[in-house]
């Protein structure tokens, strides 16, 4: 019986999205793991979305399935992914984990692998801010938290604005949003699948 990834994201613009894949590859390199994409129910309404531009972003990713408490409690480990507002999660990530009060009232969640990755506007946007609030969340369902250790050589990149963290992935999307994971966003992302799977195997050996 292999080992199951879900990764749980919310994107408006699509920098979230193209994360949740690259993610979702790295967790395929890892044999007898098999890995999932779903995204959080969206709050904003349709006629917004239209007018922000996020519509076309939005269309592309109408195939993915929306999580839900029973996808969680099947999964072995979870990777979320969520845009930062404001230094924290978009309401529509907050809404979906405000909603697993069930899930905590019967431990469902303790010792399953845990793991968070997001998307800015801007270098300074909450990157960290973001995770490190977010594993709160995590810590109070009693989850293994999992991040991106140094040995993931792209943390050490100066050479160019990159994100990645040691907390997890990141990528930066521009004031406009007009810029897409670099090939060492995606790089760590990658890398961040493929260890959060090889954990998450071991744990449920």
């Amino acid at each position: 019986m292999s080992t199951k990834i879900s990764i749980v994201f919310y994107s408006m613009y699509g920098h979230t999205h193209r994360m949740a894949e690259e993610i979702a590859a790295g967790v395929r390199e890892v044999s007898d793991v098999s890995v999932s994409l779903y995204q959080v129910p969206e709050l904003v309404p349709a006629e917004v979305l239209e007018k922000s531009g996020a519509a076309a972003a939005k269309a592309k990713m109408s195939a993915i399935p929306e999580a839900t408490n029973d996808i969680l409690a099947a999964s072995d480990g979870i990777i979320f992914g969520t845009p930062t507002r404001f230094g924290n999660m978009a309401a529509q990530m907050r809404n979906f984990l405000d909603r697993t009060a069930s899930l905590w009232l019967k431990g469902t969640l303790i010792g399953k692998a845990g793991s968070v990755f997001v998307s800015t506007g801007t270098q300074h946007g909450g990157q960290e801010t973001t995770i490190t609030s977010f594993h709160t969340t995590l810590l109070h369902h009693g989850m293994v938290i999992v991040g991106v250790p140094y040995s993931e050589q792209g943390l050490l990149k100066m050479d160019e604005i990159t994100g990645g963290s040691p907390y997890g992935a990141t990528t930066l999307a521009g004031g406009d949003n007009s810029r897409q994971p670099s090939e060492n966003e995606l790089r760590i992302a990658r890398f961040q699948g493929k260890h959060v799977a090889e954990i998450t195997k071991k744990l449920t050996r």
